[in-house]
This record gives structure tokens, sequence and C-alpha cells, in this order.
């Protein structure tokens, strides 16, 4: 843990461009390149970096695609227990209101889990998570309308993910291109990766301490 007495990103609020892609999904998921790679400004307080975290947009929704290396043990997943699992969450507010501490009905979190679904724990999961104390929630979605595909690596793991925009409640890239953001890479053995703050801060619950990205037109 830092031993400074505050968060260097607590000093700022980042912002960063999503790139439009080509999110055309197949059975192996979809790839996004490396210009739609992420930055972790939480590395700024010395909080670990093992996942290349890579986010694009398109007129049907937003996709993601995520590398987890540096792995020895297997993802800890559970289909019950989603706030707990190792995974790739994602905090997404699509009106961009930075100056609010409680989550609105346009603030949504999505998780992609490599593994705990089925009787055997081994089918990758995608949800939409509530978001506590929030004001409002995001229209509900039918169940398998987040897209995940998921592969294991000798050290980690692979997934990509697809939102289609009925899922994501007031999206509209072409009208409000500006969007609150926070991701975490969350993992038991590595320790979180993050966009920003960490989780000594009430990241997952208050949009205030999230960041903004811009949707690029190319």
């Amino acid at each position: 843990m830092s031993a400074k007495l505050i968060d260097p990103t607590f000093l700022f609020r980042f912002e960063v461009s999503v790139r439009k892609a080509d999110c055309n999904w197949t059975s192996r998921g979809l790839k996004l390149p490396v210009e739609c790679r992420l930055p972790s400004f939480g590395g700024l307080d010395d909080r670990p970096v093992f996942a290349d975290v890579r986010l694009g947009w398109c007129e049907q929704g937003l996709g993601i695609h995520v590398t987890v290396n540096g792995k020895g043990q297997l993802p800890w997943c559970r289909e019950s227990r989603l706030d707990d699992s190792d995974g790739f969450h994602l905090w997404l507010d699509t009106r961009c209101s930075p100056g609010i501490h409680r989550a609105t009905q346009y603030c949504h979190r999505f998780l992609w889990m490599p593994a705990g679904g089925g009787p055997k724990r081994e089918k990758p999961v995608a949800s939409l998570i509530p978001i506590n104390r929030a004001r409002a929630n995001p229209k509900a979605i039918p169940a398998n309308t987040i897209k995940i595909a998921a592969f294991p690596r000798h050290d980690g793991y692979e997934l990509s993910g697809f939102v289609p925009n009925e899922a994501m409640t007031g999206y509209e890239p072409n009208e409000q291109p500006r969007l609150g953001l926070y991701y975490a890479v969350i993992d038991r053995e590595l320790g979180w990766q993050t966009f920003a703050l960490g989780p000594e801060y009430p990241v997952m619950d208050d949009p205030s301490l999230w960041g903004e990205a811009v949707l690029s037109p190319d």
C-alpha cells in the first residue's frame, strides 16, 4: 500500500479519448487495435499494472478487450458473488455528470469475468450490476444482452465483450459523446489495476471520483 498521505490521482480528473473501432463480433469475441488502449493512472500511486485494457465504440455500442498477464493461480470467480469476483469492472455515466456523488439512471456498472458460471463454474459471465446508494437504476436488460468471450492463457486470461446501445440508458454517441468513465481489473492474486483512484476511495459508488471519456469520431 502507498505510504503517501493522499493518492496523487485524487488531485486530478483524468480525461481520455475512446477511439471509434470495428466491433464485429465473432466466435472469438472481438479484437481492438492498440490505439484503443486505456491508460492506468493508478500506476501513479504504485498500484499494479498487469493488464492490457482496450475500449472502443461504434454506432452499435461499446466493445472491450482485456488481457491479464502474470498470474500463477486461476481467477477467483463466482456468479453468486459478482462484487467480489476477479474480472474486468467498467463504470459508465452516459450523461457525464461529474458533480454528483450518487449514481443516476445513466450510471452503469458492467462486469466481465473469465469463469464462474455454469454448474462447474467454468463458463465466462457478463452482467450489469446495481450500483450501491444509487438514486435511480438504469433500465433492466434481458439476460445474455452483454456479450463475452474468454480464453485462458498460460499466465492469465484474455476476454472481450460488447455492450449494445440498448443495454445503456442514455447512450447517444452522436448527441452525447462525453461519458463518465472508471474501470478496475480486479484480481485476488495481483491486486487492483485501476483507471485512477483505488478501492480505499468509494469509487464503486461515487461518480464524482470517476474520470471522463470523449468518443472520438475517428
